[in-house]
């Protein structure tokens, strides 16, 4: 299991709420508090961002294969990096995935990042080849790494390209719900905890195939303007508030959440 932070908002140091709060994405990483598989997050960490200024332009990435605590580097750069949205990932990798860069998210395409938390059991001997076989070439040449989160990834951006009318919370329920068919039909178990962004919007799902489902959290910030979603409440607020499994939801700058129940 990973660990999952996103945000979108008002202009912020990612160092306000990656490093600084108390039960940040770093602590997270060697004492997460609700995690239902592993016991933490050393297998690398990653950063997607879109430039303040213009956020429908290509998001910049920080990756690296180090425990999140060990990076050297990251409190200097989240001091510095300015984001009104960005996403961020602890990973714990699944036993016979290599600890490399290709394999640490977010992963990243054109302007969309994307986070996953959880699993597709037994992947490489299950869902692997009937995934990759729906993918379109574009999709299937764009995986780099190893993971079930990629090919997630590169199924929604199949999805979305066969749209006429492209809608990202629909390709993600779409997606969503072609693996957990997948899932049954292989007799495997799933748990697709997924964060997806274009800069100007967060789309966010708490789903398994066996209940409880992993955590995820959201948490509207008045005083930032923005939307807090987490795997775990990085501080403490009664207002936080636990997705309901089988849930996506969509925050966006210019509306109230929307909901859809799979």
């Amino acid at each position: 299991m990973c660990r999952l932070l996103a945000y979108l908002g008002n202009v912020e140091t990612l160092e306000t709420l990656l490093i600084l709060p108390e039960h940040s994405l770093v602590v997270q990483g060697y004492q997460p508090m609700e995690m239902t598989a592993g016991l933490l997050n050393a297998d690398g960490f990653g950063i997607g961002w879109y430039q303040h200024s213009h956020e429908q332009a290509h998001p910049y990435l920080y990756r690296n294969t180090l425990p999140i605590w060990n990076d050297v580097n990251l409190p200097h750069l989240a001091r510095y990096i300015q984001a009104s949205c960005f996403l961020a990932n602890v990973r714990s990798a699944t036993p016979g995935l290599a600890v490399d860069l290709s394999n640490c998210q977010p992963y990243a395409y054109e302007r969309f990042l994307f986070v996953h938390n959880g699993f597709i059991e037994r992947f490489r001997h299950t869902l692997y080849r009937p995934l990759r076989a729906i993918l379109e070439d574009e999709y299937y040449q764009f995986i780099q790494g190893m993971t079930d989160s990629e090919h997630l990834f590169a199924l929604v951006l199949h999805n979305l390209a066969l749209m006429a009318v492209p809608c990202v919370m629909k390709s993600l329920v779409a997606t969503l719900r072609q693996v957990l068919d997948l899932a049954k039909s292989y007799g495997v178990s799933v748990s697709l905890n997924v964060i997806i962004s274009d800069g100007d919007r967060l789309i966010a799902s708490r789903c398994a195939s066996l209940s409880p489902a992993p955590s995820l959290y959201w948490l509207w910030d008045e005083s930032r303007q923005g939307v807090i979603v987490a795997s775990e409440r990085i501080f403490t607020d009664w207002r936080w508030n636990s997705f309901t499994e089988g849930s996506v939801v969509e925050f966006a700058r210019s509306h109230p959440p929307e909901v859809y129940v799979l």
